[in-house]
């Protein structure tokens, strides 16, 4: 056996004194490292508190700098503001020579603003009988036209020039208007159902009537059925692939299938301004006097003019001579030159006096401009009525594409040949429309007896459906409780619903509609009007001198649109990241009309007052997004503008942009700023768009100064500044409404 292993050492046992020692060397490495660390924690609170106090003093010091300017910069940027007001003041003169061209003209049409012509032209258009369905058509453009005039007079002139009197006024001749162009309508159908020449428009096959009238904003199917034969019981219109499909009870009755196509809706009610009857008088209108005009008077004949067309009292001062050449100034004595310096103290007290009346008037109208301005982003704090069951919110919705009249009309009675005359009964009560299905019937199953109406539509090429369409349609009944409640002080009726149809198919290739209906009456598309909102992202980019395009983008599209002078262009649209072609390209519009355009065409993106009820967004106080598109409309000349992330990050008093100068060559290398502004602060932002968190921190070596032109002019090139200051007031004004009706800065 080997030697045994040896047992391991034993710990050694510490001392009482050992372990005392051991402790007091850890207690102590405690206490200096404690100690350590509180004069560190110190150190760094010193630190912090002297960086702290020196941001405090730094920004007390750049909050003095900007206190001593602000009233200078406010000042300037009055000044620059101006051209909105100088911009309302030419728009004025636009309208008013407008309607001084119309008067010259003498083309026969009514002017729109004058009453007593609009009386008489609606007067003596009911007094014509007998016209035929195509005298109406070239008709309705003139009417079409004076409806469209009445509107945009009422959106493009500024509330503070309008009284309710006269508000009240047009929307009355449109109304009439609209009632007169479907009664005409009506009565030409009627003729066209009983014209001798009906044998000419028999179908061979089917032995039925059958016409098609077609313009650009109307367009006519008719079919009667002559034969009444039950084996055709679907109507299809030749060389299209509109038509019905009938149940065998109209197969077999005296009845006519109108389709009336209105590119126009004059079905959906106004939104009328509270008026009375009391409210409404008609337009008064003082012969014009055959003075000289005003404008080429002198001062001295302006007041005796003023004095005698108010109290007609006054005679006027006989016209002094104030034209001298320079010959007769030459030879002129010491007591004519006296005369003339006498004469220049009173014309430049005279002139003194007219720029505190233009300034006055300047001031008035800036302040009218900015009430209308501030308007347009203000939201109205709940929906002005409630919903029924099946009712379309016309606040949610808009309709498209006009309105499709579909009509079972009681065939009128015919011509008959008796020996050698020819005999018709002319009824006094006119068209009249076939009831289907009927009130009382003896039928079992009145179901089956009457079934829906199969209808065939073509959905017009110039309207654009992101989603298949809505199909909705008038109630009728609603219409005769509307009329029956007004005529008891009772607001009822007058409604677009959703129940009575079925069997919704979309052809989006052929652009055609099927469906079932309950019964024929007028029937509409309908498409959410906030579909492309919010937006993804816009940018505001300048092309030339007084010339920018603006870019928005959306879930769906992506437009282009081109800004000069005071006229509006729809430059490109791109639908799901394809070019597509729309009818509206090319073609210049003042902005009003322009809206309403893409709007009908489906192209909405322009926020209403209800808006944030159906759209989420990032809404910002009124004035403060006021005052950011005012500026940014000054800067667009020269600067590039665009959406940003921390839009959405930062609070509701303050908006964050990207901005940087333009220039046509390496703007695309130039870096980006970003700015925020609260409306009467603007800084620049140390984050970049790509940032992880967002912070308010000044940007370093900057100031934050009262306005966003300030603040840019910081950075920017003289020569940008001179493009900014330089550039046109109609130009600035229309960037501005733009902006405003479009709202980037809470809708994106």
């Amino acid at each position: 056996m080997g030697p045994k292993p040896k047992k391991p050492a034993g710990k050694k046992k510490i001392s009482k004194a050992e372990r005392q020692r051991l402790l007091q060397e850890e207690e102590e490495r405690r206490q200096k490292e404690e100690e350590e660390a509180r004069l560190k924690f110190e150190k760094e609170e010193l630190e912090r508190l002297e960086t702290q106090r020196v941001e405090k003093e730094k920004w007390r010091q750049l909050e003095q700098k900007d206190r001593e300017r602000r009233n200078e910069e406010l000042e300037e940027l009055s000044l620059l503001e101006s051209c909105f007001p100088e911009a309302e003041k030419l728009k004025r003169e636009t309208r008013a020579l407008a309607q001084w061209k119309h008067y010259t003209q003498c083309d026969g049409s009514p002017d729109p603003l004058v009453a007593q012509e609009m009386n008489t032209f609606i007067s003596l258009w009911e007094e014509e009988k007998n016209e035929t369905f195509e005298q109406v058509i070239e008709k309705s453009k003139l009417v079409l036209s004076l409806i469209k005039k009445l509107k945009l007079i009422l959106l493009e002139t500024p509330p503070c020039d309008l009284e309710n009197r006269i508000i009240a006024q047009h929307q009355g001749s449109i109304l009439r208007l609209q009632e007169l162009l479907s009664l005409k309508m009506d009565v030409a159908t009627e003729l066209l159902l009983r014209v001798r020449e009906a044998s000419t428009l028999v179908d061979v096959d089917s032995g039925n009537m059958e016409k098609i009238i077609r313009d650009e904003n109307v367009s006519l199917f008719v079919w009667a059925n002559i034969k009444k034969n039950p084996r055709y019981r679907s109507v299809k219109f030749s060389e299209t692939q509109i038509g019905f499909e009938i149940p065998r009870v109209l197969a077999t009755s005296n009845v006519a299938l109108r389709l009336l196509y209105t590119r126009y809706d004059h079905v959906t009610p106004l939104r009328l301004t509270p008026a009375t009857e009391e409210d409404y008088e008609p337009m008064v209108v003082e012969p014009v006097k055959k003075e000289e005009p005003i404008e080429k008077a002198t001062t001295e004949e302006k007041t005796v003019i003023e004095e005698k067309a108010s109290i007609q009292e006054v005679e006027p001062e006989p016209k002094q001579e104030r034209e001298f050449s320079l010959v007769q100034e030459e030879e002129t004595n010491l007591e004519v030159l006296e005369e003339i310096e006498v004469k220049r103290t009173s014309d430049h007290e005279d002139e003194n006096s007219e720029t505190n009346k233009y300034e006055l008037e300047m001031r008035l109208l800036s302040e009218a401009v900015s009430a209308a301005q501030l308007h347009l982003v203000e939201n109205i704090v709940d929906i002005p009525y409630a919903f029924e069951k099946f009712q379309v919110d016309l606040c949610h919705f808009s309709t498209l594409g006009g309105v499709y009249h579909l009509d079972i009309l009681e065939l009128p009675p015919q011509y008959k040949p008796v020996k050698g005359w020819v005999l018709v009964e002319i009824r006094q009560e006119g068209l009249q429309r076939f009831t289907y299905p009927p009130e009382t019937t003896d039928e079992p199953d009145p179901e089956n007896a009457f079934p829906p109406i199969e209808v065939t539509l073509e959905v017009h090429k110039d309207v654009i459906f992101f989603e298949d369409p809505k199909v909705i349609r008038w109630d009728t009944e609603g219409t005769a409780r509307h009329q029956e409640g007004q005529r008891q002080g009772i607001t009822a009726g007058k409604r677009w619903k959703t129940d009575g149809i079925s069997c919704v198919y979309y052809d989006r290739e052929n652009r055609l509609l099927t469906f079932n209906l309950d019964t024929l009456g007028p029937v509409a598309l309908i498409q959410d009007a906030h579909i492309n909102m919010p937006y993804q992202s816009w940018e505001l980019c300048p092309l030339d001198v007084n010339r920018v395009v603006l870019t928005v983008t959306t879930l769906f599209i992506e437009l282009q649109i081109h800004i000069k002078e005071n006229l509006c262009m729809l430059a490109s649209v791109k639908l799901k990241g394809q070019e597509h072609q729309c009818h509206l390209e090319g073609r210049w519009m003042t902005p009003v009309p322009f809206i309403l355009a893409l709007k009908e065409a489906g192209l909405n993106i322009f926020p209403a007052l209800y808006s944030h009820f159906y759209v989420v967004v990032n809404n910002k106080v009124p004035l403060v997004e006021v005052k950011a598109y005012r500026q940014i409309a000054l800067l667009s000349s020269a600067f590039v503008f665009r959406w940003s992330k921390w839009n959405m990050a930062c609070n509701s008093t303050n908006v964050v942009i990207k901005v940087k100068e333009y220039q046509a060559e390496g703007a695309e290398n130039r870096p980006w700023s970003l700015l925020m502004f609260s409306g009467d602060r603007a800084q620049i932002l140390r984050i970049r768009e790509d940032s992880d968190v967002f912070s308010e921190a000044l940007k370093d070596n900057t100031e934050f100064h009262s306005t966003l032109y300030h603040m840019v002019k910081d950075f920017a090139s003289p020569r940008a500044m001179e493009r900014v200051r330089s550039s046109d007031s109609l130009f600035i004004d229309s960037v501005c409404h733009m902006l405003l009706s479009i709202r980037v800065l809470s809708y994106s």
